[in-house]
């Protein structure tokens, strides 16, 4: 396939997307391009995404390797969705979303969890960032994290695992499993988000701090008071500590409160209706072709392969595109195993790695300009103690935890890779 690259519209932690159009019809499309030698996870996405086909899941379109100045580029093209990101709608509305539309978005997003779950795929990283929206509502992005929880797949060594912190479950921050439950953890955390504007954790923005404070302070994220019983009841369904106890994707959307959203009431109906459904509506594609720049905002590229179609797509604001997903205040992280994955992660990214004891931290030192320039990574302590007022765990290092955002001008809500054996209790760690 010969497509057009237009301009870019968002920055990820080591790749760029770009709005495209292909050199032989009007399909407008997203793509997502990284070097092809840094391009281990981008293609892990590739392989996943290909699998899948939902109209809750955002649609693969293809993927090829191209050379553009004079370097060879792995690129993913995805369906392109109109509306951006649902962490963008939340902003949009004024910091929150009523609870129609969040019983609306809710049932989609659990729609497609249901898909993934039964083909034993957990996403690992649900929060509104990675959740676009379009015409016909929401739909599920970015599954950078994802895996298979079939034990059959498992290669006997230790599952990688990977999310954002302020939306991890218990168990994931302890590094002991990750599977669809946890997904169903960051749902509710997710929900939360959209009913306050805000993070699911209150006052902890420290990761290593919040990682402590979710593995073992017992507690789970506040339920806002002015949702109705039927909001809070499936929230309370959703945030169970116990894996085990939480609800599945089939039990939850049987849900009194979804069913507030089997048919869109007027305000869905004009909101949707009134959302742009093209690259075109918005004149996107014609700013760029009048630009005095053309020359040097648009290239013309040529498949090298002939690839199946696909891509995830991730959001742009209202107008013209704003596709910077670092730009959240949340921490994305991965586990690599035992094996060699995490070196393959240190050599697509370049990671700075403060460790202390069992628990080690890969940071991405690829933020670009928002780090300061890439960043300059510190070596953190990670304290053992117990936790204290704000989450904070109480120890000799516990003045430390001043250094623990590792690079200047990132809060402990940029993306990061982290890598960790499972985590042990400040009293355990203590009695040993």
């Amino acid at each position: 396939m010969d497509w057009t690259r237009g301009h870019t519209i968002g920055h990820g932690s080591s790749a760029a997307v770009s709005v495209a159009k292909s050199c032989f019809s009007d399909e407008v499309f997203a793509v997502k391009s990284v070097e092809l030698s840094q391009s281990q996870f981008l293609q892990k996405e590739q392989k996943i995404l290909s699998q899948l086909s939902s109209p809750y899941i955002v649609s693969y379109k293809g993927y090829d390797v191209t050379k553009e100045n004079n370097k060879l580029m792995f690129n993913l093209m995805m369906e392109y969705m109109s509306g951006g990101t649902l962490t963008d709608d939340i902003r949009k509305q004024s910091g929150r979303i009523n609870e129609r539309l969040i019983g609306y978005y809710t049932k989609q997003i659990l729609q497609g969890l249901e898909y993934i779950h039964s083909r034993s795929i957990a996403h690992c990283d649900i929060k509104g960032q990675n959740i676009l929206l379009g015409k016909t509502g929401a739909k599920i992005a970015d599954f950078g994290c994802a895996k298979s929880v079939d034990p059959a797949e498992r290669d006997g060594g230790a599952a990688p695992i990977g999310g954002t912190p302020m939306f991890m479950a218990p168990e994931v921050a302890r590094g002991e499993e990750q599977g669809c439950s946890a997904d169903i953890w960051a749902l509710g955390c997710t929900i939360i988000e959209m009913a306050t504007g805000g993070s699911p954790w209150t006052n902890v923005t420290n990761p290593i701090s919040l990682l402590y404070q979710i593995a073992f302070s017992g507690q789970s994220p506040n339920i806002p008071k002015f949702l109705s019983l039927e909001a809070k009841d499936f929230l309370s369904k959703c945030l169970r500590r116990d894996p085990k106890e939480r609800w599945t994707t089939k039990e939850l959307l049987k849900h009194p409160f979804l069913e507030q959203s089997n048919s869109k009431s007027t305000a869905i109906q004009d909101f949707f209706t009134s959302s742009p459904t093209s690259i075109l509506d918005q004149h996107i594609w014609n700013s760029v072709e009048e630009s005095e720049t053309i020359d040097s905002t648009i290239q013309t590229v040529s498949s090298m392969d002939c690839p199946l179609q696909r891509v995830r797509e991730l959001g742009l604001n209202s107008g013209k595109p704003n596709w910077c997903w670092d730009n959240e205040i949340w921490t994305t992280v991965r586990k690599t195993s035992e094996q060699n994955e995490g070196d393959d992660y240190k050599e697509a990214c370049g990671t700075v790695t403060a460790f202390s004891g069992s628990y080690e931290m890969e940071l991405e030192s690829c933020f670009g300009s928002e780090a300061g320039g890439g960043g300059q990574g510190i070596q953190v302590p990670v304290p053992t103690g117990p936790i204290g007022k704000k989450g904070i765990p109480q120890s000799e290092d516990a003045k430390k935890m001043k250094n623990v955002n590792v690079l200047q001008g990132v809060q402990a809500t940029s993306s990061v890779a982290i890598a960790h054996t499972p985590m042990q209790s400040p009293e355990s760690s203590t009695a040993s």
